[in-house]
């Protein structure tokens, strides 16, 4: 019995630590991000999904940094990412979309596009120069 309640006093004291720390990792990295200092940044994004693998933000921030890397197959998997996290990620789409154009797959990029233009609310700027920028590419 007292070792119950042991337990039980040390999960009260502690969890409010782990979640504080859980929610330092990202904005930790966000402010290493902002600060050009990668892979610093890198390493607490993956903390933050160490604790929450479902931080759609970190996996977003991570295919920035990947993107800044020119590691594009990194970039892709992290983008994917957050897209299965949340499919009406317009910042994913979008940059799936310009990546997927760098490497001249016309038809993912547009259906990626033509997806964006659906759900836009911040993105739609972006979405139509992307739609022109797609079918000029695709007439050379």
């Amino acid at each position: 019995m007292i070792r119950k309640i042991y337990n039980i006093l040390l999960i009260v004291l502690f969890l409010p630590n782990i979640l504080f720390a859980k929610s330092e990792f990202l904005k930790d990295g966000i402010n290493l991000f902002n600060k050009n200092k990668f892979q610093d940044a890198k390493f607490k994004f993956e903390q933050d999904i160490l604790f929450n693998p479902k931080s759609e933000l970190s996996y977003l921030y991570l295919s920035k940094i990947f993107k800044k890397q020119d590691k594009k197959e990194l970039e892709e998997q992290n983008l994917n990412t957050v897209m299965l996290l949340n499919p009406k990620n317009e910042e994913a789409i979008y940059n799936l979309a310009k990546l997927k154009l760098i490497a001249s797959d016309f038809e993912t990029s547009k259906k990626l596009n033509k997806k964006l233009m659906s759900i836009c609310n911040n993105f739609c700027n972006k979405s139509e120069k992307l739609k022109i920028e797609i079918e000029n590419l695709s007439k050379e």
